[in-house]
């Protein structure tokens, strides 16, 4: 590698698990993981993580499993289920890491369909989502667990304690019983199987090998030039890519510090203590920091917002170019360095962002505002575009080369290219081997010499960056033959801390209309400052004077839309604001919080309807699910506003 910090496939390291008896060789004192308990951080070094795996696996091995089983892991960020994903490597098994906020339904089609026999979970509260469905899925046979609070009555359990005692005998009885199973361990065998995010269908399992993660490791690490020692902040769902990546892969290749987080309500505090120096964050998180300063900026006295919107508009105008090494004016140097004195340093301070050296954001698309406003607070924030099938990298923007329009270049050894469709395809070392018990997805998905179809519709700029358009199956026309990208329309109504979603519509129609979900704190907030009283979202989501809120910027949307001609004829003619947030357990969004279009267009029918019918409201009732698991309904009129459209901008002849 180009960092020197981490050796390659080709020094016989060509598995994870032989990668840490490297690491445990070579760094052994060196710290490799660190979790917060009851507010203390607790530091794992490379070699206790060795001799943690290497007990479990002696542990599993003593329960039954061998070569090929599968592996559940369900719960948050720990480091103890991160090593059990490698202590089932170590067997030639295969971890299958889930969603921790499935519910029993959806754990249950992971379960049955990855065919395991073995799981392991978190908590007390991921035991009884298995046990339960352990009555359907009666392969499912060994569950055992981390945290052994609420557990003292539960039987036929074994607690991860006591599988490493059962693994302790075994290796004085047998010391060689995991090392020799490692060693049988090859670089084209099968590493992990991730599911997708279900955005129009069931969840499919894609295959990825050591030597693709190992790849995508490597030249991630490479591009950026990340080093043994970074930090990271390990927050995001483990069953998603992008975490398998950056919290497992890259940490046995580079050798990066994997910081696990209390819990979810403490990330911010524990991202502020850590520090990272390698950040990744998906748009909704992003967007979500930008409404919580805004909603500190909006309670601020009068001194204080002015001055931070005077520097603000100095960073976005200085940052990117310091960012980008372009030369900036002796005026506006010292100005950025008040500033960064006075707003920008305390507020990435705030943020957990002062030391991050790299940032990425990717999942679904960004808007354009909400990625500078983090360059131009100093915060090197990239995007990349990458997928589950090519073990997450595909382009990511070049130092220097940060353009918010583009999702960057090809990393080393991808191909590009774009169907006559438009479509953009891939092809590179990382692409995944295929979907678990479904070849007819894989062959629609990867041809015979090992491009695959990204679904993604975007082309090649005149400066060799991929531009992506939308999901090519969501991109379409209104009557007018007016291009309608909705997922464009959408980030740009997001960039407004009010607005937390919106789902677009116009694909044959006259016109585009829009529904959208408030952001409760934000709204609430503005609400409680105007003494706006309401008790529930969906009476805040009712009232007249939030409507009046969220046509405003709407209003804002169209006057941007207006000055590109391209756009002109795309405004948004009609809004409603959801009498409900739209939930990933009602099957509105998928478990990475992306937009299910068509399923939502099904369920609302009779709002999309009124939309377009001229209604001024309609009524809906619709069936939701509590964060108990008791279902429920929530019904009532839902308000339909029209929005004057904005003149557009001629061209300049």
């Amino acid at each position: 590698m180009t960092t020197g910090t981490a050796t390659t496939a080709t020094d016989g390291l060509d598995t994870f698990p032989k990668r840490l008896a490297e690491l445990a060789r070579t760094r052994a004192g060196e710290p490799a993981y660190r979790e917060k308990e009851y507010g203390i951080w607790q530091t794992y070094d490379w070699a206790r993580v060795a001799r943690e795996v290497g007990l479990l696996a002696a542990g599993l091995a003593e329960l039954g499993f061998r070569r090929g089983d599968r592996l559940i892991v369900v719960g948050d960020n720990r480091p103890r289920l991160y090593w059990s994903m490698c202590a089932a490597q170590s067997l030639g098994g295969l971890p299958v890491p889930v969603y921790q906020d499935s519910v029993a339904d959806e754990l249950a089609y992971v379960v049955e369909h990855a065919g395991a026999r073995f799981a392991l979970a978190e908590n007390q509260e991921q035991v009884d989502k298995l046990r339960e469905i352990q009555k359907k899925v009666p392969s499912l046979q060994t569950i055992f667990y981390v945290d052994p609070r609420g557990m003292r009555h539960y039987e036929g359990l074994s607690s991860w304690a006591e599988v490493q005692e059962r693994g302790a005998k075994r290796l004085a009885a047998q010391p060689d019983a995991v090392s020799s199973e490692v060693a049988k361990g090859h670089g084209s065998d099968d590493a992990i199987m991730l599911y997708t995010s279900g955005t129009t269908g069931r969840p499919k399992g894609a295959l990825l090998s050591y030597d693709n993660l190992v790849w995508a490791a490597e030249a991630g690490a490479q591009f950026d030039g990340l080093k043994a020692g970074d930090e990271l902040l390990s927050y995001l769902p483990m069953a998603w890519v992008g975490d398998h990546i950056f919290s497992y892969a890259q940490g046995y290749v580079v050798g990066l510090v994997v910081n696990c987080p209390e819990s979810a309500a403490t990330v911010m505090t524990d991202l502020r203590e850590i520090g990272p120096t390698y950040y990744f964050a998906p748009p909704r998180v992003l967007e979500n920091l930008i409404t919580q300063v805004t909603i500190r900026m909006e309670d601020a006295g009068f001194l204080k917002r002015r001055l931070f919107q005077f520097f603000m508009g100095v960073a976005r105008r200085v940052g990117p170019a310091r960012l980008d090494g372009r030369p900036v004016s002796p005026v506006d140097r010292l100005l950025y360095a008040l500033g960064n004195l006075l707003i920008y340093g305390p507020l990435k301070n705030t943020l957990g962002m002062s030391r991050v050296r790299v940032a990425y954001t990717a999942g679904e698309a960004v808007g354009p505002e909400i990625f500078n406003f983090y360059r131009a607070l100093g915060v090197n924030m990239k995007q990349l575009y990458g997928q589950t099938e090519a073990s997450v990298f595909v382009t990511i923007h070049p130092n220097g080369e940060v353009f918010p329009d583009t999702v960057g270049k090809p990393v080393n050894k991808v191909e590009l290219r774009i169907a006559e469709s438009g479509e953009v395809l891939y092809r590179s070392p990382g692409v995944f081997k295929e979907y678990f018990k479904n070849p007819e997805a894989t062959n629609d998905t990867k041809t015979a010499d090992g491009w695959v179809h990204t679904g993604d519709a975007g082309y090649l700029d005149e400066r060799g960056h991929l531009r992506i358009i939308d999901r090519a199956k969501d991109v379409g026309k209104l009557n007018d033959g007016t291009l309608f990208a909705p997922k464009f329309l959408e980030n740009k109504l997001k960039f407004f801390p009010h607005i937390n979603e919106a789902v677009a519509f116009g694909h044959g129609r006259d016109f585009v209309a829009v529904f959208v979900n408030v952001d409760m704190i934000a709204v609430g907030d503005w609400a409680e400052r105007r003494n706006i009283a309401y008790a529930s979202y969906q009476e805040l989501a009712a009232r007249p004077e939030v409507y009046d809120l969220i046509q405003s910027e709407i209003e804002q949307v169209n006057r941007d839309l207006a000055a590109d001609p391209r756009m002109a004829g795309a405004q948004i003619r009609r809004f409603l604001i959801l009498h409900k947030a739209l939930e990933a357990d009602d099957g509105e969004l998928t478990r990475t919080n992306k937009v299910r279009r068509g399923f939502i267009g099904e369920r609302y029918k009779a709002l999309v309807d009124a939309l377009y019918d001229g209604a001024a409201s309609a009524y809906i009732k619709v069936d939701v699910t509590f964060e108990d698991g008791r279902k429920g309904r929530i019904e009532g009129d839902v308000a339909v506003r029209d929005v004057a459209p904005q003149a557009a901008l001629k061209k300049a002849s």
